[in-house]
């Protein structure tokens, strides 16, 4: 299938576009982007010019930010178009209730994408977990803002979602691996003086049963970074580590298979255009625009590059 990128920034390079490179499902076709573009792919400026240029190209990757991407996915799907989300999947929660409402009407597939939940420790977790009683959870997601979104502005205007950019990482991880949902209960949300969006945060959730999460993402952090996942059950102590790439059961590690993520979103969103369905999962989005709409506001130093 022909595919199209739309937004050829930091992480169409690093990630999208080598994994459509490897992909027996997909040829990359063209690019949509007002500052860049791909040696060698047909190169269009807006969306609109792309869709009425190519019509031969029956799927698109959107990678651009969230506060453009509604837009763009309306247009593709209204075209006729198959859509993949980069996440967030939206702006708000709203945005996408509605793209998954259009992609349905036009019998077109959508796809709202995780990529955390492609690691290759999560799916074990998972199963591991599926038939314990789960009595806490604790997450520690702390990493450098500066090395993984140098000059991205972006982040820091409202919708954005800041912090939650690579925290909603973590939180497609829980879940995921949960065996029942949880809720928020509390959350501190710390802002820059000088940014629209938090520069950390911490998360409380309760479950049934009684279960406890505790959520602390941080975008101050240098050295090595912590993408951490611990959760205690009635049958030992489950750790993953990385992001979701490493496991280890009470203290005894777990090794899995190679960091492939993205591979695993282009081998399902596949899947799903054969099958003819969408997969569109909002849960971690809600739990983001929860923690704004329960967090309290801590204005913190100016933060600048």
């Amino acid at each position: 299938m022909k595919i199209a990128i739309a937004g050829v920034g930091k992480i169409a390079r690093d990630q999208h576009i080598p994994s459509i490179a490897k992909s027996p499902a997909f040829d990359l076709a063209a690019t949509v982007s007002r500052h860049a573009s791909v040696e060698g792919v047909d190169h269009f400026e807006t969306m609109e010019t792309f869709l009425a240029a190519r019509p031969d190209v029956s799927t698109v990757a959107l990678c651009v930010p969230p506060q453009v991407r509604f837009e763009m996915a309306r247009a593709a799907l209204e075209a006729g178009r198959h859509v993949l989300l980069e996440k967030p999947p939206g702006a708000t929660v709203a945005e996408v209730h509605t793209l998954a409402g259009l992609a349905t009407e036009r019998g077109l597939t959508l796809f709202a994408t995780w990529h955390s939940r492609f690691a290759p420790a999560v799916a074990p977790a998972k199963a591991w977990l599926a038939d314990k009683n789960i009595r806490r959870v604790e997450i520690i997601w702390k990493e450098d803002v500066r090395r993984w979104h140098p000059g991205q502005e972006w982040i820091w205007q409202a919708g954005g979602v800041g912090i939650f950019d690579p925290g909603i990482n973590a939180l497609s991880i829980l879940t995921e691996i949960m065996p029942q949902p949880v809720h928020l209960t509390g959350a501190e949300l710390e802002f820059p003086q000088n940014r629209d969006t938090p520069i950390a945060a911490r998360l409380s959730f309760a479950g049934a049963g009684g279960v406890a999460v505790t959520a602390d993402f941080d975008w101050r952090q240098t050295g090595p970074q912590s993408w951490d996942i611990t959760v205690e059950t009635d049958g030992g102590t489950l750790y993953l580590g990385a992001g979701g790439a490493t496991m280890a059961i009470d203290g005894k590690e777990i090794r899995q298979g190679p960091e492939a993520e993205y591979d695993g979103i282009y081998a399902r969103f596949a899947e799903l255009l054969r099958a003819g369905s969408s997969e569109v999962d909002v849960s971690p989005l809600i739990h983001v625009a929860d923690a704004f709409m329960l967090g309290k506001r801590i204005v913190t130093d100016p933060f600048i590059e």
